[in-house]
């Protein structure tokens, strides 16, 4: 085998130009990572209204906070809405505090109402493999806690509709999700 040792530095190339100076993306060695006040990595960069990042800047959607902490019902509340209005990557977000939050019990069912909303989401993005994966896998989750309905929820409707919302998707394509503003977390 040959090459240099391990551990030894490539030598420089004698007739390399430098190129222009750049600066590297923040999380990139020897850069600064975004961090939250609580130390913890977060990407600051601002985002679409499908949660896709934007370049540094730019002018971006609100976001939902990480540390929000709202009641269950005021949570379902919330993420209705803003499916309703066609946002349902910011639902997902409402959702997902919520299933951080959860008691123990209750983790899977929020976990699965976080990732219809990724579903939907999905299929706004153009992407129906996606979309219909989790949509079944959320549904799935979701209806796990059918006969419970905690906090008014009727997982087993929620899970059939997501379900029957995958099929459309692989049988007619993303039409037939819409904008998923039909979709009814209670």
């Amino acid at each position: 085998m040959t090459g240099r040792p391990a551990g030894r530095p490539r030598p420089a190339d004698p007739g390399a130009q430098p190129g222009p100076a750049r600066t590297p993306p923040p999380g990139a060695p020897g850069q600064a990572r975004d961090r939250d006040p609580a130390g913890r990595p977060r990407n600051a960069r601002p985002r679409d209204a499908l949660g896709r990042p934007l370049p540094r800047g730019a002018a971006g959607e609100d976001r939902i906070p990480d540390e929000l902490a709202v009641p269950p019902e005021e949570a379902l509340g919330l993420a209705q809405g803003l499916l309703d209005s066609g946002r349902p990557f910011h639902a997902h977000e409402v959702l997902e505090a919520s299933w951080k939050a959860a008691p123990p019990a209750e983790r899977e069912l929020w976990k699965g109402l976080a990732q219809i909303a990724v579903g939907l989401t999905h299929a706004r993005r153009g992407n129906a493999t996606g979309a219909a994966a989790l949509l079944r896998r959320g549904g799935q989750r979701v209806g796990g806690y059918a006969g419970r309905a905690p906090h008014g929820i009727d997982a087993g409707a929620i899970a059939l509709q997501a379900a029957g919302l995958a099929d459309r998707i692989d049988a007619d394509g993303l039409a037939a999700a819409g904008d998923g503003a039909g979709f009814r977390l209670t």
